[in-house]
């Protein structure tokens, strides 16, 4: 016998395996060489009886013999070598068969480059390579699974396919990076699935897929297989357009909008719409109000139906609230084809501290701070990312790509943007670190975000990225290069709270503070800003006719097209008074004032939207 050859399976690692505990699944499972032979080992506890199907001849199968009760089968091939080609035919204890390659006859699948660039936090690509992803490797076809986790003890897939029994399908680590795959040939489409992480401690934790591609949503949390690559785009005209678009120079007027709550089917359960449905109804009313740009409020995957999608918890998941994966795809197409463009808000500020997310995904604190001072908002329950660790920082930038490039979002409002880059924001005396400097800034939050507009930029030319950041932090929208963030455009919250503040000053006040709504103009001069009027106590316009001029109050309104960007101003969707349909081309705008807006804010807003007096 050659000294590196197994001299048979101790009976105390297969204990150890058939109680969970094994962290080597390949060691004990799959073809291991015994002497001159070749010992296949499966543990399948739902199999009533296992056969080695040899490929050079399937007609005489090798049964294998049952050595452990809980289901762990072994057979010997007699003078074979661990290379050889085989399948197993499982007979479950109701008398069906499956006839399936081995997934532990398969050696490591992840490359050393996809595991270098992971870890120095360089992977752009990192969507195609971790998650679920159905592929053939050799005759087989099924999925392969990869997901980070360098402390856990053991990992398995678990699901509908295998009773959702982690001893059946654990997988292989791969030393040195903390990343664990395995290939499960026979997976389809559609299969829900989940990680289950034995910690050092002994804890047993039930994950989603943080690179899942479908999850389900609220109280059902698991993930779902999906493919895609099936989808054909039909907006290669509007991304060959956007290439060479000068955005700053541009006009844009942007449509901000809660698809949850933008318009409902009443005569059904008050049910939302979907996201095709969306393409008959949101996209004609955005169409017809003369916008430019979509905002969607967040639509990655969230539980919460009060968080409007800022709490995320599959970052990487459109939401299923509203359809599959390539319906959305089909309602950002047709905005497309429709002259369109779709801006999506991202957080990548902060995440849930869910039980089957990113919180404590392998028993530690993973993609969070461990210490609370730096790694927990107390004013909204939730958790801070490590942005300096680099493979953190590669799975949001790659996440950022992913949107840019199987969605064709053609910008990212990143918000909470001054949460990340002040170590003390919302804190008080003595609740936070300072940097290595003894300053306030989190520096590493510096870094991911100008890295992050880097690389966007550079992969996607024509697309924006735009900070909501309401602090005086300088050069959010200048370019990297010239000491900036790097953002396109920032979102000019500051303008609507000066705004607000103006109003609720006594008229007879009002003449010693016009400061408050004209310091936006000084501003406007140095940076690039997004001008925001999504308040509630702000007067809102139920815009209900084509973009021809249209009579108001004795008043025109000047078309869209017409009026220069930085005047133009911004009503969210969840804002406007009315969601009816628009009305047909002709009829006139109206002007509905809140119940805590008066005629005199109704008039500052007018003159906001620059109206002219004539009639």
């Amino acid at each position: 016998m050659k000294p590196f050859e197994i001299a048979g399976l101790p009976s105390d690692e297969v204990k150890n395996f058939v109680g969970g505990t094994h962290s080597d699944p390949f060691r004990v499972l799959g073809p291991h060489s015994v002497g001159e032979d070749l010992e296949i080992r499966v543990f399948r506890p739902d199999a009533r009886k296992i056969e080695i199907v040899l490929d050079r001849d399937p007609e005489e199968p090798i049964a294998a013999q049952k050595i452990q009760q809980d289901g762990f089968f072994c057979a010997t091939v007699l003078g074979a070598t661990r290379d050889l080609p085989y399948h197993l035919r499982v007979t479950a204890w109701e008398g069906s068969q499956d006839l399936t390659r081995d997934p532990y006859q398969y050696g490591p699948i992840m490359g050393e480059v996809d595991l270098h660039l992971f870890a120095e936090g360089q992977h752009w690509k990192i969507y195609e390579k971790f998650g679920a992803h159905l592929r053939t490797v050799g005759d087989a076809t099924g999925v392969y699974f990869a997901v980070w986790a360098p402390n856990a003890e053991r990992v398995s897939v678990v699901g509908d396919f295998n009773g959702w029994d982690g001893r059946v399908n654990p997988m292989r680590k791969l030393i040195g990076s903390g990343v664990w795959e395995l290939f499960l040939p026979g997976i389809k489409q559609g299969a829900h699935y989940k990680f289950e992480i034995r910690t050092q401690t002994g804890a047993v934790l039930l994950k989603s897929d943080p690179f899942a591609f479908f999850n389900q949503h609220g109280k059902s949390t698991a993930s779902m297989v999906y493919d895609l690559q099936r989808y054909t785009w039909n907006d290669a005209a509007w991304i060959e357009s956007r290439r060479t678009k000068n955005w700053p120079q541009s006009a844009i007027s942007i449509y901000e909008v809660h698809l949850g709550s933008w318009r409902r089917k009443a005569e059904e359960g008050n049910r939302q719409l979907s996201y095709l449905e969306l393409v008959d109804e949101l996209l004609p009313y955005v169409l017809e109000m003369g916008y430019t740009h979509i905002e969607l409020l967040p639509i990655a995957e969230h539980p919460f139906e009060g968080s409007w999608g800022y709490q995320v918890t599959n970052y990487y998941a459109p939401t299923s609230r509203f359809g599959a994966p390539d319906e959305f795809r089909y309602f950002i197409d047709k905005c497309h084809q429709a002259g369109i463009g779709v801006i999506m808000d991202w957080v990548p500020a902060h995440f849930p501290k869910d039980a089957h997310a990113l919180a404590e995904f392998d028993g530690t604190d993973l993609y969070e701070h461990m210490d609370p001072r730096q790694g927990e908002h107390q004013d909204w329950g939730t958790l801070i990312f490590n942005f300096g660790r680099d493979e953190v920082r590669n799975f949001l930038i790659g996440n950022a790509l992913f949107w840019l490039d199987k969605y064709h979002i053609d910008g990212l409002r990143v918000d909470a943007v001054a949460s990340m880059l002040y170590l003390d924001y919302s804190r008080k005396p003595g609740q936070w670190i300072p940097n290595v400097y003894g300053g306030r800034e989190n520096l590493d939050a510096i870094y991911f975000l100008k890295r992050f507009n880097e690389v966007c930029y550079e992969q996607f030319p024509g697309i924006m990225t735009i900070a909501e950041e309401s602090t005086d932090w300088p050069g959010v929208s200048r370019p990297t290069y010239l000491g900036g963030l790097g953002f396109g455009f920032k979102w000019n919250m500051g303008w609507m709270h000066d705004f607000l503040e103006y109003m609720s000053i006594d008229p007879i006040y009002r003449r010693f503070h016009h400061g408050n709504i004209a310091f936006f103009v000084i501003q406007d001069a140095r940076r690039r800003m997004a001008e925001v009027c999504k308040s509630p106590d702000v007067c809102c316009v139920d815009v209900r006719a084509s973009r021809q001029k249209a009579a108001l109050h004795g008043r025109r309104i000047r078309p869209a097209e017409r009026m220069e960007p930085r005047h133009r101003a911004r009503l969210a969707a969840s804002e406007v008074v009315s969601a009816r349909r628009p009305a047909p081309a002709g009829a006139t705008f109206e002007l509905r004032l809140q119940e805590r807006a008066s005629p005199l804010a109704a008039r500052r807003f007018l003159r906001r939207l620059r109206l002219d007096r004539s009639a």
